[in-house]
């Protein structure tokens, strides 16, 4: 596992770069799948704005204007406080430094914020006195869908981890009163929540600029499978406790790997370790690798998760210092089976996309393959359980049922407003 990329680079090339210890690697794998996602959106934006699916709108912008007070206060501000935070994380001289502490704390270079806020203000000044007429004037200018990316990007970033982290706050209710600073931490993401928070924002934005939101969330189901199949790469990674229930087929080795056991070791382990299973559960299932799979690794169907970022588990042997622990019974390693599953169905919707004449189905049938993926990946995942008319589901449970009976009625619908002509209709 690597915690973040100092570990990484340092494993990899034998460099030390401490500045790295600031880099999380679910945060670096976060903003790749954001990056990556971001291009797919823009690539198909373009696509039906090309078939005539989308059309630019009109706005009134008034230009040779030179920069304002405010605008060149805000840049100042907006430098200053990236250089004073993250450019003092790259000049930071303590090891193993703990960024989201760091990030919520009064530490910070003075120097690097002043500079980097001057740097700001300045690009500023001198892009509006390039652009500076005579005499101002005000143009219409035609924006398309894919002109907004950023825009749309930046919305579904902070309404997407907002709402991921209120979902996740709700879920783990007493740990939130317990230490209610975690709420800043990276850690502890619903992809539900984020899912949900996000798609408001997105439909407030798309009715402002009037964007139809029916073909837009055809778009925007692929793009978010693929972005969540990429996320998962970080949490397998990272080691963050997305993992699965323990695997009593394998067990793990005081120095880290895991071989092949029985059932009677599970509980040997269990009874050796009673301190640390004495708060944790040991839900667990006994699944050998399959002979048909046999040239698979072992970690596929059980991993320890070394040097985790979240520190759980027992100490490795022959390891000092920071991450230095890993679970004392392997557990199926869910986060990468959710990624090959991720990444199947985005190649699904991705092949889907063209043949579908009626808006807004290809988002129902993404719908179905989220909410299936999830229910099926839920039933070996450690999860917070609900109690609720008898039954005790996960939350990722319950809205998975939701996602998959909103899918299908979705569907429906859109069928029977088609047969009626009251539903917009692909041209491609």
């Amino acid at each position: 596992m690597y915690p973040n990329l100092y570990y990484f680079f340092k494993d990899a090339f034998g460099v030390d770069w401490n500045f790295l210890h600031f880099v999380n690697s679910f945060g670096f794998f976060v903003a790749v799948s954001f990056i990556i996602s971001s291009i797919v959106l823009t690539k198909e934006l373009k696509r039906k704005s090309k078939e005539g699916i989308f059309g630019p709108t009109e706005e009134k912008v008034v230009v040779g204007k030179p920069a304002s007070v405010n605008e060149l206060l805000i840049n100042f501000v907006l430098g200053f406080v990236l250089g004073y935070k993250i450019l003092g994380l790259f000049f930071t001289k303590e090891n193993n430094i703990n960024p989201q502490d760091y990030i919520f704390s009064a530490q910070g270079n003075w120097l690097a914020g002043l500079a980097l806020g001057a740097i700001f203000a300045f690009i500023k000044w001198r892009d509006k006195n390039r652009q500076k007429l005579a005499q101002p004037e005000t143009r219409v200018i035609r924006v398309w869908p894919h002109d907004r990316v950023g825009e749309l990007t930046m919305l579904a970033i902070i309404f997407g981890l907002l709402g991921a982290k209120i979902f996740d706050t709700f879920e783990n209710w007493d740990t939130f009163l317990k230490d209610p600073s975690s709420f800043f931490s990276m850690s502890g993401l619903t992809f539900y929540g984020g899912l949900i928070c996000a798609g408001i924002a997105l439909w407030w934005y798309t009715h402002k600029h009037h964007i139809n939101f029916l073909h837009f969330i055809d778009v925007m189901g692929p793009v978010m499978m693929l972005a969540y199949g990429i996320g998962r790469i970080g949490c397998q990674v990272a080691g963050d406790g997305d993992w699965g229930i323990y695997n009593a087929a394998f067990k793990t080795a005081p120095t880290g790997g895991v071989f092949p056991a029985t059932l009677n070791d599970f509980n040997a382990t269990v009874a050796q370790q009673s301190a640390y299973f004495a708060g944790n559960s040991t839900h667990h299932a006994f699944f050998p690798k399959p002979g048909f799979l046999s040239f698979l690794p072992d970690w596929v169907f059980a991993y320890d998760f070394p040097h985790n970022v979240n520190e759980a588990g027992v100490p490795l042997a022959n390891c000092a210092g920071k991450f230095c622990t890993h679970l004392p019974v392997p557990v199926f390693p869910t986060s990468f089976y959710e990624t090959i599953m991720a990444l199947i169905l985005f190649g699904i919707l991705w092949a889907l996309r063209r043949r579908f004449k009626i808006a807004g189905m290809l988002f129902g049938i993404y719908l179905i393959f989220t909410g299936l993926e999830r229910f099926l990946i839920e039933k070996i995942r450690v999860n917070v359980k609900m109690h609720l008319l008898g039954i005790e589901p996960t939350q990722a449970e319950l809205i998975s049922v939701l996602l998959i009976i909103a899918g299908v009625v979705m569907i429906l619908i859109l069928n029977r407003k088609n047969r009626a002509g009251t539903t917009p209709v692909k041209t491609s």
